[in-house]
């Protein structure tokens, strides 16, 4: 991506606050809080339909296999289109694509508490993605945009931190909304936070004097490919637990998804306008940002998912005590993170990057040698090792990869990091859950199960091991500086 500075885009109509000298003047945070607001129903949204499942299978009579399509239907469509959704905020203008992407999530959310049946609510699951894949990387793109040097470094501190505590607290609260008010409501209380985000935007978030670029148009032939190559891939990294990794079926889907992702990436080549431009790949700060996100965001969310089955199929825990289990996970990745905002600017984005990954890779070998007689405390230390580890990751690898942004690229930036955290949480879902079976033979109770999380965790800290030392030979160094907007030393 090209260098350049982006020019100072207020975020309320009242001039913000001085800054040092020859530095742009600080902007409100007040900004920064709405797009968490709005990005955390997005990620609260991947896990907090997990706890309610079994409520909306006896509801709606979805059996064992359609029961999945709930999540994955919001997945295939959140993965395989964050990167149009990035794009159409370049070319669009950001403002208005993420309006549209709230709006378009908050009236899915509607109609999936009010669907009356299976298929009504796996397709509006499928346009709360697509509602996500606009929202995130808009959002994302502003927050790029609008803050600068150690002020954005900050702010990519706490949006990397919300991904995790996101997907923590939907853990949590769908335990807590299924078990008083119905499995509806774990979508129906997205409306009012909704709305309510959407007011505040049209005052918080100003419109720029150039909001897009005049006669740019999106690259439909190449969305269409690349949305499809995307979305191949993921349903078939979804659906290969259950059909087998060497199933007929799976291989089949990742050979298309291949043919697919290369007929998207000869048909950008020739684009006007393309989704994906081809000199990104040689953007290593991108690139490589996007890789340790993908990575950690593997690791995070298997810790999430297997620690959830482990709690309530091995401990025997409840839905709600199993979302409060998560609790210090939470607190110690935002301690993580807030630490990283601060020694961003003299440590360097790569020396926090390679200190986080090796924190989670020692935090998974905990959980991996983990006994069920130990109960909670024996889960504890490894939680909170992997929970400050990734407070130091993510906001590490969302600095390096949208250091130096140009205003024309935030938004294709933006959807590839946010493109790299979904695919991430696709990938840690099926590929360590994956790995427990075969050990467990399907079971998720009791000590076959056991044996399978033990596997899983032991091959995550070797994956975060893995990452931590391509981290340190393939990822740039990136201080915030105080008054630019690359942020390079």
């Amino acid at each position: 991506m090209a260098h350049g500075s982006i020019p100072h885009t207020p975020a309320r109509p009242h001039a913000p606050g001085p800054g040092p000298a020859g530095a742009p003047p600080r902007q409100p945070w007040s900004l920064l809080a709405l797009l968490c607001v709005a990005e955390f129903m997005v990620i609260l949204d991947i896990t907090v339909v997990n706890v309610a499942l079994p409520s909306i299978g006896r509801a709606l009579g979805l059996n064992a296999a359609g029961l999945p399509w709930v999540v994955t239907a919001y997945v295939l469509m959140t993965g395989g289109l964050t990167l149009l959704g990035g794009r159409a905020a370049d070319l669009l203008g950001r403002r208005r694509v993420f309006l549209a992407g709230l709006a378009v999530f908050t009236a899915a959310s509607l109609a999936s508490g009010l669907a009356p049946a299976a298929g009504l609510l796996i397709g509006a699951r499928a346009a709360q993605g697509l509602g996500a894949a606009l929202l995130t990387p808009a959002a994302l793109s502003v927050i790029t945009a609008t803050y600068a040097g150690a002020q954005r470094a900050t702010a990519l501190s706490a949006w990397g931190a919300l991904g995790a505590a996101g997907a923590a607290a939907g853990v949590l609260l769908g335990g807590v909304l299924t078990s008083w008010l119905g499995w509806r409501s774990v979508f129906l209380i997205n409306v009012p936070v909704g709305a309510a985000a959407g007011l505040l935007a049209g005052r918080l978030i100003r419109r720029p004097a150039a909001d897009g670029r005049g006669g740019a148009r999106l690259d439909l032939p190449g969305a269409v490919l690349g949305v499809a190559g995307l979305g191949t891939a993921v349903y078939a990294i979804t659906s290969a637990p259950g059909r087998g990794w060497g199933a007929a079926w799976t291989i089949g889907l990742l050979i298309l998804a291949a043919a697919l992702l290369g007929a998207f990436a000869l048909a950008e080549r020739a684009a006007r306008d393309p989704l994906f431009p081809p000199r990104a790949w040689r953007d290593r700060r991108l690139a490589s940002g996007a890789l340790v996100m993908l990575g950690s965001t593997s690791v995070l969310v298997a810790v999430f998912f297997l620690g959830s089955l482990y709690l309530q199929g091995v401990l025997a825990a409840s839905p709600v005590q199993a979302g409060l289990g998560f609790l210090p996970l939470v607190l110690v990745i935002g301690a993580g993170a807030h630490l990283a905002s601060r020694l961003l600017g003299r440590a360097g984005s790569r020396v926090l990057a390679v200190a986080g990954l090796v924190l989670m890779a020692g935090g998974a070998l905990l959980l991996a040698r983990a006994t069920a007689a130990a109960g909670y405390p024996g889960l504890l230390p490894g939680f909170l090792v992997v929970g400050f580890g990734t407070g130091l990751v993510l906001p590490a690898a969302s600095v390096t990869a949208l250091a130096g942004t140009d205003p024309g690229g935030a938004g294709f930036a933006s959807g590839f990091l946010a493109t790299a955290h979904e695919l991430g949480a696709a990938l840690g879902v099926a590929v360590f859950t994956a790995i427990a079976a075969v050990a467990t033979g399907g079971a998720v109770t009791g000590a076959g199960f056991a044996a399978g999380y033990h596997r899983a965790f032991t091959v995550a800290a070797a994956v975060a091991g893995v990452l931590a030392v391509i981290t340190v030979v393939a990822v740039p160094a990136v201080r915030p500086v105080p008054g630019t907007r690359a942020g390079i030393h």
